[in-house]
């Protein structure tokens, strides 16, 4: 997969499409990721020692990694991912400027 943890995106698809921000988990056997602001969904919580009056939560639901595109931090636009090995290692390549993200 090739958006990991902390990569700013841009979601490409869907009804929060046009929305920008980081990713907060991804899950790489599931082909999703879970990003900051995107996918907003009402969790009904019991009460619990964290929330001790449960109700009602908002949280980010994951949605597949096919929906967001990397966003190149030379340029902040989308791009798409290349991968490319540089001294024995597997590095990710932005095809829009070439350069090793």
């Amino acid at each position: 997969m090739f958006i990991k943890k902390n990569d700013k995106v841009k979601v490409i698809s869907g009804k929060y499409k046009g929305t920008e921000g980081t990713v907060l988990q991804a899950m790489p056997k599931e082909d999703r990721v879970i990003v900051q602001g995107v996918n907003i969904v009402k969790k009904h919580q019991k009460p619990s020692n964290e929330n001790p009056t449960g109700g009602i939560v908002e949280v980010e639901a994951p949605i597949h990694v096919s929906n967001v595109m990397l966003i190149d931090p030379s340029n902040n636009e989308p791009t798409r991912v290349g991968f490319k090995v540089e001294d024995g290692k597997k590095v990710r390549v932005s095809k829009k400027t070439g350069e090793t993200l």
